[in-house]
Formats: C-alpha cells, sequence, structure tokens
C-alpha cells in the first residue's frame, strides 16, 4: 500500500479528482468535507473503495488523524461561494491553516496548501511571477478570499521556519473541467450551462480582460508533482495554463463548441475584478518538471460533455 494521505475540501470539484488520482496512485484517502461547495455527488462512485474514507468535518474545528500527507484545499473557490458568507470564508482559510498546521507539526506529516492566483489581487505586472507581491484591496468585496488565501501563506511559511513543518505551497490559476458546480458563477461554467440552455451569455465590462484556463488533470499533475519535491523546496509556484484569452474569446468559443444560438449580452465589470491573469510557469517547468498538455478547446469538449449530462 502506498501512502496514508489526508484532502480537505476532497468533495469539490479539485478535490473529488484529486481523491480519484490518489487512489488510482496505490494511496489510502481520508476525505475531509463539510459539504458547503462540495458535493457527495462528486466523490459517492469512491465509497465503495475500500481504501477511501469519507468525514464530514469542518476544518475550521480541529481534526486528529494520523496520515503521511495532507493536502489544504478546504475553501469556497469562487466569488459567488466565497462572497455569500465573507467571515466563513476568512475563517476557513486562516483557521482551516491553523489547524492542518497544527496536525501536521504533530504527526510530522507533509503538507500541501492550495493558495491561488488571487493573491496577486488586479495584478501590476504581467504575467505573474511568484516573486510579485501583488496588488490586493484589503477592503474590498473578493478581500475574504484574496486576503484569507494571503494569510494562509504567510501561516504556512512560519510555520515552516519556527517548527519545521514541511510545506509545499501552490497558486491555481483558473482551472475547469467536469464537476464545477453548475452554479458556482466561474466564467467556464456560467458560459457551458447559459449555452447548453440556449439563455444569453453574460460578458462582464467589455470583454477584454484576460484568463489563463488550466484543465484540471493537468493542475492535479502539477499538485502532485510539488507534493513530491524534496523538502528544500517549498514553493510558492504558480501552476496554471499560460495561454491567454480574452474573456469575449472564451465565449465564442464555448457558443461554438456547444452549437449554440445564445447571444452575448453585456454587464458592468464587478468591483476589484482582474483584467488580466496569466502565470509565469517558469518555476513549475525548472522545479518540477511541469507545463499543461491540454489546450483549451480540448478541454472544453470534455467539459460541455459533462454538463450536457447535468444541465
Amino acid at each position: 500500500m502506498g501512502k496514508k494521505i489526508l484532502v480537505t475540501g476532497g468533495a469539490g470539484f479539485l478535490g473529488s479528482h484529486l481523491c480519484e488520482r490518489l487512489l488510482n496512485e496505490g494511496n489510502e484517502v481520508v476525505c475531509l468535507d463539510n459539504y458547503f461547495t462540495g458535493q457527495k455527488s462528486n466523490i459517492v462512485h469512491l465509497l465503495k473503495n475500500p481504501y477511501f474514507e469519507m468525514v464530514r468535518h469542518d476544518v475550521t474545528m480541529p481534526f486528529y488523524i494520523e496520515v503521511d500527507e495532507i493536502y489544504n484545499l478546504a475553501c469556497p473557490a469562487s466569488p459567488i461561494h466565497y462572497q455569500y458568507n465573507p467571515i466563513k470564508t476568512v475563517k476557513t482559510s486562516v483557521m482551516g491553516a491553523i489547524n492542518m498546521l497544527g496536525l501536521a507539526k504533530r504527526i510530522k506529516a507533509k503538507i500541501l496548501q492550495a493558495s491561488t492566483s488571487e493573491v496577486y489581487g488586479d495584478p501590476q505586472i504581467h504575467p505573474q511571477t511568484e516573486r510579485y507581491w501583488g496588488h490586493v484591496n484589503p477592503i474590498g468585496e473578493r478581500a475574504c478570499y484574496d486576503e484569507g488565501k494571503r494569510a494562509a501563506e504567510t501561516l504556512f511559511v512560519n510555520y515552516h521556519r519556527q517548527n519545521n513543518v514541511r510545506i509545499k505551497i501552490i497558486r491555481i490559476f483558473n482551472t475547469y473541467g467536469p464537476r464545477m458546480h453548475p452554479n458556482d458563477g466561474r466564467v467556464v461554467s456560467n458560459f457551458i450551462v447559459q449555452a447548453l440552455k440556449g439563455e444569453n451569455i453574460t460578458v462582464y465590462g467589455n470583454g477584454s480582460q484576460t484568463r489563463s484556463f488550466c484543465y484540471y488533470s493537468d493542475l492535479l499533475d502539477g499538485m502532485i508533482r510539488l507534493m513530491n519535491t524534496g523538502d528544500d523546496f517549498t514553493g510558492p509556484v504558480n501552476v496554471g495554463n499560460p495561454n491567454e484569452f480574452t474573456i469575449l474569446q472564451l465565449a465564442e468559443k464555448v457558443i461554438s463548441l456547444c452549437g449554440s444560438s445564445s447571444k452575448i449580452v453585456w454587464k458592468p465589470l464587478p468591483s476589484d475584478d482582474p483584467l488580466q491573469r496569466q502565470p509565469d510557469i517558469s518555476l513549475a517547468k525548472s522545479k518540477l518538471g511541469w507545463e499543461p498538455k491540454i489546450e483549451l478547446e480540448e478541454g472544453l469538449i470534455k467539459t460541455i460533455e459533462y454538463f450536457k449530462t447535468i444541465v
């Protein structure tokens, strides 16, 4: 048998795929989730695996277990979900990090923090490297997530410096794929659901803002590679697809691939919405030997097939 691994947020979009991948690689997996945004349907097919265990628990409360590794993914990650209860979002990032780091310290486990490109805020340099400190509004509507994740990175680094906890920090850029929540408000799921229903496609601002979209399987590959690096490399490391697209290009591509009759409508840009987002992945290439393999059209086709089964 391989390692025993704890995945917090394991019933979420990325967490459930991570649990599945780790099981397939011969590990024992404990999935922790409070189902705030995670869904049992994402992991129900894993429940018959004797090496998979599901625990309903909130990471803002301490948790005790013996494991070799911890992947800390627990936190609502889309604006609709993290702005629904902003205090809970900050608590999940900060208290969750404290509880999981305390656990890792006690049991001498290696722990990975799923951080985010949102730590860069609305960036003033392009593309973003790990050396960039970010441009974040600490009192804006997105701050509960952005600053929560920034504080979590601070906690991770200080547990490492002060207590020699073996940490890894990954900064995840826009990721998409099957099992995204259809109502999470993220641009890929929004556009696909609207296109499949023949509804108007909602583009905020003038559609010139950019994002870089990484397919979930590429992201997981980078995440696992980071966890498997030596203790001397902690990150943070950007993992995402550096190919940049405007939101308008994405909308047109989704309409085309869905064969939809949807029309594009325009709405005002939400506050603090980043105008550019593109990772510099030089560090991931050199330290992890990682770069994405699946380009946007291929990934969108697979994601659209999934959404056709649930919309």
